[in-house]
């Protein structure tokens, strides 16, 4: 990827594995799995799919009934459109109607890479894709195994994060497992992923470009390219475009937002989702997940979903707590998270 800070490796099939026994439907991703995952999609089916952002749950981009059944499995909304993922530039601009001068910046700077671009659709592309609406949401995954498979498979796939509908994304293969259990017929481990957040998505379809989710690329490197980015307010409900809705992201228990770590309770049940030095709490009575001891926002973000998802299943811990990151760059995506999370 260029010049981009995520750091991630140029697209080959060597996947690192989940440690441990395989789970009968979690497969280490190999040709032969990722032929087997073709045949899979060919009869509409769902797999569990790695990128560098979450694990996907994908399914064949132009099939109505393998898009049906993406929303059948996560018990996600009709309503709430779907990113087609692409092998390359050239396969994903086939989707699109209108390219402006800025997503061919943004494409050539972040591509392959955790960005996606939402931009006018192609009349063929799926109304079920799109939720109806004018647009289509448009990503190239960098993660060697996507890209195995993206291009022996030659189209569109759609692949929503593979967790039930507002739940924590999974980042590992074992967690795609935990979530969607034996409803998804395979999933290719290509072990935890790079990044840890969901991609940042950029609205182009109008006059001005729109940011609709924090995510794996920081605004700021996008602005430095195309000028100033609006932000989107996120919504209760009808989004136009995957990664507004206000309520995403949710632990089983409830997560408390608080402006300094003193604000935390010191109690046995408590689990602290920390960030940097512990300082006095280094005796804290409760759980603590640290995204970062040395405060670094890549291996925070790397970490987040993890450690959440942690917490979220330690049964000695009943509440959860955080401090929100630095507001800038990858901080600023984990803290949309966060607020979305405690929403």
């Amino acid at each position: 990827m260029k010049d981009s800070n995520c750091s991630i490796p140029e697209p080959s099939i060597k996947p690192e594995t989940t440690q441990g026994a395989q789970a009968n439907n979690v497969v280490p991703a190999s040709e032969e799995a990722i032929l087997r995952a073709v045949r899979l999609l060919r009869e509409g089916q769902v797999i569990g799919l790695p990128t560098e952002t979450v694990y996907g749950l994908a399914a064949d981009g132009l099939n109505p009934a393998g898009l049906a059944r993406i929303f059948e499995v996560k018990q996600r909304p009709l309503f709430d459109p779907l990113i087609l993922h692409l092998a390359d530039l050239e396969g994903a601009l086939r989707l699109a109607e209108q390219v402006p001068v800025a997503a061919y910046r943004l494409a050539e700077r972040f591509w392959p890479g955790p960005l996606t671009l939402v931009l006018r659709k192609r009349e063929f592309v799926p109304d079920l894709a799109t939720s109806g609406l004018p647009n289509v949401a448009l990503r190239v995954p960098v993660h060697p195994v996507a890209q195995a498979l993206l291009r022996t498979w030659g189209g569109p796939l759609a692949a929503p994060s593979a967790n039930r509908f507002g739940r924590i994304s999974p980042t590992d293969a074992a967690a795609v497992r935990s979530e969607l259990g034996d409803a998804v017929p395979l999933i290719l481990d290509g072990g935890p992923c790079a990044v840890g957040l969901e991609s940042t998505v950029i609205d182009l379809s109008g006059d001005q470009p729109v940011l609709l989710r924090a995510g794996g690329i920081p605004v700021e490197e996008i602005e430095s390219l195309v000028g100033p980015v609006e932000r989107a307010t996120p919504v209760d409900d009808r989004p136009q475009a995957p990664g507004q809705l206000k309520h995403h992201y949710a632990p089983r228990k409830p997560l408390r937002l608080v402006e300094r770590s003193e604000d935390i309770p010191s109690h046995e049940t408590i689990g602290w989702l920390a960030f940097g030095e512990t300082g006095n709490h280094i005796s804290f009575p409760g759980t603590v997940e640290n995204l970062s001891p040395t405060r670094d926002l890549r291996e925070a973000a790397a970490h987040f979903f993890r450690a959440l998802r942690v917490l979220d299943e330690n049964p000695r811990v009943a509440q959860l707590y955080a401090v929100p990151l630095p507001a800038h760059g990858l901080g600023r995506a984990i803290n949309e998270r966060l607020e979305r999370a405690a929403h």
